[in-house]
């Protein structure tokens, strides 16, 4: 049998009290965590150790304050992401390339913190973002990077998001040591995700398949449990794991037709405060049009459907070969009984992108009717 490959390098994780700040000289810092070391987690013996180029603590003190502080979650791919910010601020603004003039600072978030639950149990909005977006407006971070799919349709007061990076592959990965994709997985077959829109689309096709619903962790830890046989199969973003380099472990890429992505999957963004014009004008020039547009469109269609945790919305807008934006939306039943769908098609603008969006919304909530989106 085949073992995953895992990306092995991490920052420390070890759970604090109260929030504390801990600067690693030069370079990294640590928002809620209890001790200032580094450490990589085990890993089994039959999987392989690759690192993805964290940003190491300089053996010298570095007293030199920095000019941005980028606030980010501390797993691998929100790390992966924090750097890719950097390494672009640092390539267009040579004040940013030298050393010590931007440091990142770990930010431990409710969704961090709270695994032993499904997200859908938890409830609330922005588990993800919360803590980072509270040390922004409370200036202990410059700028603010999130996975764009965890952002609330709302932002913080005192904060704006005008940088979106260009966007990765919005697709999802099949990821399997037994079966080639889901349709040869054999019924009874258990497939983890956290996710109760990848949970929806999968039952809706392949109701002889199970869900283990509250699979959660980072990539690292979500493949180790597929290693040892927890699961059968697993769905992961595809962009996460080509930020991650670990493209390796997929078995089969689904097709949009076949799952429908999370609303601004694949998609980062970069928030500062709003009163910021010196942090405003360094992200702008960060930002990628096209995918901004694109999230907008979509994020305008999550929004009108005012979904809870607890249901399943997809939503994907792009770009077609006449340059026109073409969009596809979704909302299912948890289950995967009952499966919604919708599109639109229209000029690649922000204004009409974004009235696309709330159009499709309002033809689900009227095909949904009362209490749909209560289950």
């Amino acid at each position: 049998m085949e073992s995953l490959s895992l990306a092995a390098s991490s920052l420390c994780t070890s759970q604090g009290g109260p929030m504390e700040r801990h600067c690693y000289p030069g370079s990294v810092s640590l928002v809620g965590f209890s001790s200032p070391r580094l450490k990589t987690p085990s890993f089994p013996k039959n999987l392989k150790k690759r690192s993805f180029g964290l940003v190491r603590a300089s053996a010298a003190v570095e007293t030199k304050v920095a000019i941005i502080r980028i606030g980010t979650r501390g797993s691998p791919l929100a790390l992966a992401q924090a750097h890719e910010t950097r390494n672009k601020l640092m390539a267009l603004h040579p004040e940013l390339a030298q050393e010590g003039a931007i440091q990142i600072v770990i930010i431990k978030t409710t969704g961090d913190k709270i695994l032993s639950q499904p997200l859908a149990d938890i409830g609330g909005k922005g588990l993800f973002t919360k803590e980072i977006d509270e040390a922004l407006i409370n200036s202990q971070i410059d700028i603010a990077v999130h996975s764009m799919k965890d952002v609330p349709t709302y932002l913080p007061e005192k904060t704006i998001l005008p940088c979106n990076l260009q966007r990765e592959d919005v697709r999802d990965a099949f990821i399997s040591l037994s079966a080639a994709s889901l349709a040869e997985l054999p019924a009874g077959s258990i497939v983890g995700t956290a996710s109760l829109r990848r949970k929806s689309q999968i039952l809706h096709r392949y109701p002889s398949l199970k869900v283990m619903e509250n699979f959660r962790g980072n990539v690292q830890t979500r493949l180790r449990k597929l290693n040892e046989g927890v699961v059968q199969a697993t769905l992961l973003a595809l962009a996460g794991l080509k930020r991650l380099s670990m493209t390796e472990n997929v078995t089969n890429i689904l097709s949009v037709d076949d799952m429908l992505p999370a609303v601004a999957q694949g998609a980062i963004g970069i928030a500062c405060r709003s009163n910021d014009e010196k942090m405003a004008n360094y992200l702008g020039s960060l930002n990628h049009e096209e995918t901004r547009f694109a999230v907008a469109c979509e994020r305008a269609f999550l929004e009108t459907l005012d979904g809870s945790c607890r249901t399943p919305i997809a939503g994907y807008a792009c770009k077609d070969e006449n340059g026109d934006c073409v969009f596809r939306g979704l909302v299912a039943s948890p289950d995967g009984t009952r499966v919604l769908e919708t599109s639109r098609k229209g000029s690649y603008t922000l204004q009409d992108m974004i009235k696309m969006g709330k159009d499709a919304g309002k033809e689900l909530l009227s095909q949904a009717g009362p209490g749909f989106f209560d289950q």
